[in-house]
């Protein structure tokens, strides 16, 4: 009555039989619990930043705005809330999707004429692998019929899985997309990110129980032929949306890839000399977006860029203008379909390109 028919809380509460505070009081509450949600939205004119991430990068972006002095916390924190409705939205847009085709023949992710092809369908390579090991014959937990959605783990998925309102998504598999075992300073771990993103959607969760870098590229391609391993990359390679930050080695808040004890000092020279800006689920990348040829890369166990493009939804998240280097190296790398950003790092990021082109 409040929202969609316009009603004043006065004659709501008369209809009602009840008094106005109460009225306030389940508006509050219906807000809390994600029943409404509100968001603004600047118009993606020509001329503005929304419209020109998707001119020069093909992503949708939302653009939080942050006011000016905000510490990097509270900054996080706006652009966490408003992935977490992004994300939520992406997901209701999914489960909308999957109940109006699971009345036909074909599964959603399944390959087919009259379907979307299948990621890491048989014979295909697994998400996070970076050899040609595929998993497309080993039995994988069943998703009951309904989606997966990729989670990355971080300071900023774990604000986001903080901000996530409470709901059920019938049939909703979340899975860790890449290792994070073992940290050995203090910081939200995968697992919290995941149980709280699980409890908050009514969600199964699949842990990802691997280092975020493994010490040996021989271990790290024994462990890929464990069936454990290969069953976690069956179910992730189905992914239809995948969410994650964007670490960076020269933020504010410390991303945890490199302050969380998941390299050697050793690694961190190579990651310096390699002019690695940042990563994406643990995959290093440098200023114009490559990766291929960083050795470090064949020892993580995150998806690489071009494993991720097989995913169709991507949310990349980021917060702060130190991560504007890695944020572009993310868009030149073409990780994102989607992106939520606060208004002075997309700035930023814009004048970092640019500055660069013309260079």
């Amino acid at each position: 009555m409040y929202y969609a028919q316009g009603e004043t809380m006065e004659v709501i509460a008369h209809h009602l039989g009840v008094s106005r505070s109460t009225v306030s009081r389940l508006l509050a509450r219906a807000r809390d619990e994600g029943v409404v949600r509100i968001e603004l939205r600047e118009p993606g004119a020509a001329g503005s930043l929304e419209r020109r991430f998707l001119d020069e990068y093909g992503v949708r972006a939302r653009i939080v705005h942050v006011r000016e002095g905000a510490t990097e916390i509270h900054r996080l924190q706006q652009v966490a809330a408003v992935a977490a409705t992004t994300l939520t939205e992406m997901i209701d847009a999914e489960a909308t999707q999957t109940a109006v085709g699971s009345s036909g023949s074909t599964a959603v992710g399944s390959t087919g004429p009259s379907g979307p092809t299948a990621v890491g369908s048989s014979g295909s390579t697994a998400v996070g692998s970076h050899g040609p090991a595929a998993v497309g014959h080993e039995a994988a937990p069943t998703t009951d019929g309904g989606f997966v959605v990729g989670v990355a783990w971080g300071t900023t998925m774990g604000e986001l899985s903080a901000a996530l309102p409470t709901r059920r998504v019938p049939g909703l598999t979340l899975v860790q997309l890449n290792g994070a075992s073992d940290p050995l300073r203090e910081g939200p771990s995968a697992g919290d990110v995941l149980s709280r993103m699980g409890q908050s959607l009514g969600a199964r969760t699949i842990a990802f129980p691997v280092p975020a870098f493994f010490d040996q590229v021989a271990t790290r391609r024994a462990m890929w032929s464990e069936r454990s391993v290969k069953r976690v990359l069956a179910v992730a390679s189905r992914a239809r949306i995948a969410v994650f930050g964007v670490g960076s080695l020269s933020s504010d808040l410390p991303s945890q890839v490199y302050s969380g004890g998941h390299l050697t000092r050793v690694d961190l020279a190579v990651v310096h000399r390699e002019e690695v800006v940042g990563d994406v689920c643990t995959v290093l990348l440098r200023a114009d977006g490559t990766w291929r040829d960083i050795d470090l890369n064949a020892r993580a166990t995150g998806p690489t860029p071009a494993q991720l493009a097989r995913i169709p939804r991507r949310l990349c998240v980021v917060a702060g203008t130190g991560k504007a280097r890695a944020a572009l190296a993310a868009l030149r790398a073409r990780v994102a379909t989607d992106l939520v950003v606060d208004d002075a790092t997309a700035r930023a990021v814009l004048a970092l390109s640019h500055r660069k082109d013309r260079t």
